[in-house]
């Protein structure tokens, strides 16, 4: 039985078509675009687990085994195939596990990462028994797209500092990139971020910065399990890691949002299952000795690049990862990828992630002449792209979670002065239902 529908003849790709989840690719170039959503999240994934002490082979299998899950999770009846997203590393943890290691270690802020993992399933649970509405209501078009927006925004620093680390291994990856899209024909066009990333390797060569390449390749084995950890119960880990549930509502949510957008459709009935999913990939992470996880956004930047949304790509992609932990010289080989390549390839990934948020704003309507709308997405974009962290003991919010609050937070206190104070109900917006959100759908289209 064939799951999918292949895209075309399997031959033919215009410059303009578009695969939907439900359709894919003939399997060599479904392949290929899956590797091209592994380098997407590769560099991000593997950097989390560094920064916090966690085995980065092990995040990097949890992250597959997630995105397997999450698919799986989040097929309905119109979603057939599952989402097209990926579960990485998610850079709200880094703080908070940070701080819970110092109640038990890892295994302390493992059992942080579970406990945040089960309280998103059970908030998707009930978002997927009782509708969507109090989501759409907390998060409308004007803030759903600031969110977005300031996902990509707050990556740029991560970019542009590796620009500058290898700025001309960076600047031939970038144009090798942007050329390729326009220059090459049909599916070649489609993987030009993939072609991008090799031509940047093989102009490394020559500089020095794969020297050390050799070396980790000898000292990998070819077969080998990663690291496993249990987690240990730590009530101090429990009450610094759980919080950070809120980011990751609002990164799902904006993600989700967005390849709605991407796609053409209205995947708000989703969204629970989205939590739902995301929530079991943290909790497997947590039990294993792996990094927390969220819908990642940097391959959300490559369907947009792509126009490639198919989910076969994401599960060619969540095998692929699952493979490359277990295959240490594979690993030493895509870990070698010089930070130059990754700052080209991410300049365009992430800048395109800003961009969709805009594109929420515009096929949701929003009305930027009123500064019930313009105000809080101007606070929320600039918390983003400032980076800034809020500390309060031992807990910590980066520019993620502080922007997503700011936005939220101003939206509805200058909604509710506005319903209620001197302009008597002028500059207030009625929250966004379900069914108004089917009717943005269908007037964009």
């Amino acid at each position: 039985m064939q799951l999918w529908t292949v895209h075309g003849d399997g031959k033919t790709l215009g410059p303009e078509d578009v695969v939907a989840p439900d359709e894919r690719l003939a399997w060599g170039r479904t392949i290929s675009i899956g590797m091209q959503h592994v380098v997407a999240m590769f560099g991000a994934t593997f950097l989390v687990p560094i920064l916090t002490g966690f085995p980065p082979t092990t995040t990097i299998l949890f992250s597959g085994l997630g995105t397997l899950i999450f698919i799986v999770i989040t097929r309905s009846k119109s979603v057939r195939m599952g989402l097209p997203s990926y579960t990485g590393s998610s850079f709200a943890f880094i703080s908070p596990v940070i701080a819970a290691q110092t109640h038990g270690g890892i295994p302390a802020a493992l059992c942080g990462i579970l406990a945040a993992g089960a309280v998103l399933f059970v908030i998707g649970l009930l978002v997927d028994r009782f509708g969507s509405r109090w989501i759409n209501i907390v998060m409308p078009p004007a803030v759903t797209g600031a969110v977005v927006a300031l996902i990509g925004l707050n990556l740029a620093p991560v970019a542009i500092g590796n620009v500058k680390a290898q700025p001309w291994t960076a600047v031939i990856t970038l144009l090798v990139i942007l050329l390729a899209t326009v220059a090459l024909p049909g599916f070649f066009g489609r993987i030009s971020i993939l072609i991008g990333v090799i031509v940047g390797y093989l102009v490394a060569w020559p500089q020095g910065q794969l020297d050390t390449l050799g070396d980790n390749l000898k000292a990998a084995d070819w077969v080998g399990f990663p690291e496993f950890t249990l987690p240990t119960w730590s009530w101090p880990a429990i009450g610094l890691i759980v919080p950070v549930v809120v980011v990751l509502i609002a990164e799902n949510t904006g993600h989700i949002k967005a390849v709605g957008s991407m796609t053409g459709r209205n995947l708000d009935s989703s969204l629970g299952r989205g939590y739902m999913g995301d929530g079991l990939a943290t909790m497997l992470s947590g039990l294993g000795g792996g990094s927390g996880t969220t819908t990642y956004a940097e391959n959300i930047g490559v369907m947009a690049a792509t126009r490639v949304y198919s989910t076969a790509a994401y599960i060619v992609a969540g095998l692929t990862a699952v493979a490359l932990s277990m295959i240490p010289k594979f690993g030493a080989l895509i870990t070698s990828i010089p930070i130059g390549v990754l700052g080209g390839a991410t300049l365009v990934l992430y800048g395109l992630i800003a961009v969709l948020g805009g594109r929420i704003w515009v096929e949701g309507r929003v009305d930027f002449k009123n500064p019930v709308n313009l105000f809080p997405a101007a606070i929320g974009l600039i918390m983003g792209a400032a980076d800034l962290t809020w500390t309060h003991g031992d807990l910590s919010f980066n520019g993620i979670a502080i922007g997503s609050f700011g936005c939220i937070l101003a939206y509805h206190l200058m909604n509710w002065i506005a319903k209620v104070g001197p302009t008597k109900g002028a500059l207030y917006l009625p929250p966004v239902h379900e069914t108004e959100a089917g009717d943005i759908e269908a007037a964009v289209e």
